[in-house]
């Protein structure tokens, strides 16, 4: 019962967040953001219980309805919201605090160069825009803003924004 208020949540968040949205059903059926949500946390259960092919096979499913990748061992908080996003791309070690916000075509990957934690760590209250590229085990704090097309390959503290290639605080 828990999975649905927190999917509830998430649909309420998309309505809040996203002015073109006119409703809560409009949100549920028609934004793939939401969608690839209910998606993830299915993918994420099969994962955590080590069903790994079927975790991976809803994750493709996902992606090939919504253009959005989530590895299902990625760690997504609560009221994500997903504008847009379309070639979006979060890894397998990634964790996505509470309350973030990822434009289309962003990736949280790894720079593969790493084992084991490959990905990046968002805080809560992140925004990484259109393009942006978070690469590596890399730290994000709470309340960072990343510009957009920026890449960032090194940790960031709170209340930062960060644009440009390399990724520099302003």
């Amino acid at each position: 019962m828990n999975v649905f208020k927190e999917l509830y949540e998430d649909a309420r968040n998309i309505k809040e967040k996203d002015p073109a949205c006119r409703n809560l059903l409009e949100a549920i059926i028609l934004y793939p953001g939401f969608h690839i949500l209910v998606f993830h946390k299915i993918a994420h259960f099969f994962y955590r219980h080590k069903f790994l092919f079927i975790a991976r096979l809803i994750s493709q499913i996902g992606r090939f309805f919504t253009g959005i990748e989530i590895h299902p061992g990625a760690k997504i908080g609560k009221r994500l919201f997903i504008d847009h996003g379309m070639g979006i791309v979060i890894g397998e070690t990634a964790t996505v605090g509470n309350d973030c916000t990822i434009y289309h075509n962003a990736t949280l990957g790894g720079t593969g160069k790493d084992k084991y934690k490959r990905h990046p760590d968002l805080g809560n209250n992140v925004m990484v825009g259109s393009g942006a590229k978070v690469l590596g085990p890399i730290k994000i704090g709470n309340n960072v803003k990343i510009g957009a097309n920026a890449v960032i390959l090194k940790n960031v503290p709170d209340n930062a924004t960060v644009v440009g290639v390399p990724g520099v605080e302003k």
